[in-house]
């Protein structure tokens, strides 16, 4: 059999000849020689034996319905060896205590599959008959009750696993493979013993870990400092799966992970002086905001973190908004007014298409801070019109056809905010009327654009009066 240590490697398996009967001192001979075999299996000294002699004892033990005695014996000889593993284990130092579990779990598996193929003939049909659990999955079980939950190998390991990551986040470096073999051993034993004697724990210790190092640092660095700390922090975490973890801990991981660095510090990092969010904003920190974006669309509980930037920008950009829109000093140049207006407009639809990925729903909070402030002021659809004026008697002379038609797109969408669309309407049909009748107007072809662009906004009803 191919690596197994049997000797031999290809044989054909006859029909056995067997005696009419076996009686219990014959059966006991026949466990004997098995019980030997086990044992000297489990030695890893199984060169010396023989397969087909040791499966046809087996079948023999099965064929005359002892079966049972197969099965408790075999049951009884794993529990024993395990016992004398786990004692030897016990005696390791901290520095050996990994590489003999790794050493005793890599044998334990060996020999269970070489003792499977000696009983092969009981697990297809004992086992199944009398509702057993098959011989590799049994030696599992024992492996896990004798070995991995003996309390002072159970609580030991837990320990020097959650010390191994806790030292590799601390910026040591650890033997990641001891880890691994650690977690899979625990896996292969059952999730259900991986998630309670490893996965939970340590779920725990990393929201116990990132609480204290995020508390103590967001109170020593800024905003910006912090996030590059956390967008870091992250990365290693989902690099520890990769490496050591089982795919399913990917998630809760990452869930503790982003709740520890971001959710509960996202009001602070958005409003921290001088370098939140509000900062970035101001002046306009792409990198930054970018960042910021990145780490808090991961949080969707206990608030969603874009709908808090998105309610931070809003409050930010009203506020600018409204101090503009107030100024008398401003509100006595209606060009520059509306400069100033469209400059505000351009720096924050930089901000979001550089910054947050062009998101749509930045662009609505966006355009429902202008409406909000634009229109307290009840002469901004006069001024639209006048800048309009403006630029259509000198303004558009020396600029070429592609930037006249970007500054027509912005001054409808000034108007695409404001509510009372038929003010604009009264007075740009009064400034229009005075430009052609004065022979002021720079050009019939962009006064003619921009009726064409103001009908498409609103429909020929609106601008049949200018038309006309």
């Amino acid at each position: 059999m191919s690596g197994s240590g049997f000797r031999g490697t290809k044989f054909v398996i006859q029909p056995f000849r067997h005696a009419s009967q076996m009686d219990d001192e014959y059966a006991n001979r026949t466990w004997q020689t098995l019980h030997d075999a086990i044992q000297e299996i489990h030695r890893q000294n199984a060169s010396g034996l023989s397969f087909e002699e040791l499966y046809r004892n087996a079948y023999n033990m099965v064929l005359h319905k002892f079966g049972d005695r197969l099965y408790n014996g075999l049951v009884d000889t794993i529990t024993q060896h395990l016992r004398e593993v786990a004692a030897e284990i016990q005696q390791a130092s901290d520095e050996e205590f990994l590489l003999v579990l790794k050493d005793k779990w890599v044998k334990h598996k060996l020999s269970s599959i070489m003792i499977r193929d000696i009983l092969m003939y009981m697990d297809r049909t004992y086992v199944p008959q009398h509702r057993k659990v098959p011989v590799y999955d049994r030696g599992l079980l024992i492996f896990r009750d004798e070995v991995c939950r003996h309390p002072r190998i159970k609580e030991r390991l837990l320990s020097m696993l959650l010390d191994l990551i806790r030292r590799e986040r601390s910026g040591e470096m650890i033997e990641r493979g001891l880890v691994k073999t650690a977690t899979e051993m625990l896996v292969e034993l059952s999730r259900e013993v991986y998630q309670q004697d490893f996965e939970q724990p340590f779920l725990q210790a990393t929201a116990d870990f990132y609480a204290s190092e995020s508390s103590e640092y967001i109170c020593q660095n800024s905003a910006s400092d912090y996030m590059r700390k956390a967008e870091q922090r992250l990365a290693e975490e989902n690099e520890r799966v990769s490496h050591y973890l089982d795919a399913s801990t990917d998630a809760k991981l990452r869930e503790v992970s982003e709740r520890e660095l971001i959710a509960k510090h996202m009001r602070t990092l958005a409003e921290m002086a001088h370098s939140g969010v509000v900062s970035m904003l101001e002046n306009e920190r792409a990198a930054d905001l970018k960042r910021a974006y990145g780490l808090f669309r991961r949080v969707k509980v206990p608030t969603d973190g874009l709908s808090m930037m998105r309610e931070i920008m809003a409050k930010h950009i009203k506020g600018l908004g409204e101090k503009l829109v107030r100024d008398e000093e401003l509100g006595k140049q209606p060009v520059l007014y509306v400069e100033k207006l469209l400059q505000l407009r351009d720096k924050y639809a930089r901000v979001i298409e550089g910054a947050f990925d062009g998101d749509k729903q930045f662009y609505n909070t966006l355009n429902q801070s202008f409406e909000f402030f634009f229109n307290l002021n009840q002469r901004s659809p006069e001024y639209i019109s006048l800048f309009v004026d403006e630029h259509m008697r000198k303004g558009v002379r020396s600029t070429s056809d592609e930037e006249v038609d970007t500054l027509l797109d912005k001054v409808v969408m000034l108007f695409r905010y404001l509510q009372e669309k038929d003010v604009f309407e009264k007075y740009y049909k009064q400034h229009l009327a005075k430009r052609l009748l004065g022979g002021r107007s720079a050009s019939d072809d962009i006064e003619g654009l921009m009726i064409r662009k103001l009908k498409q906004e609103c429909g020929y009803q609106f601008t049949s009066k200018l038309e006309g």
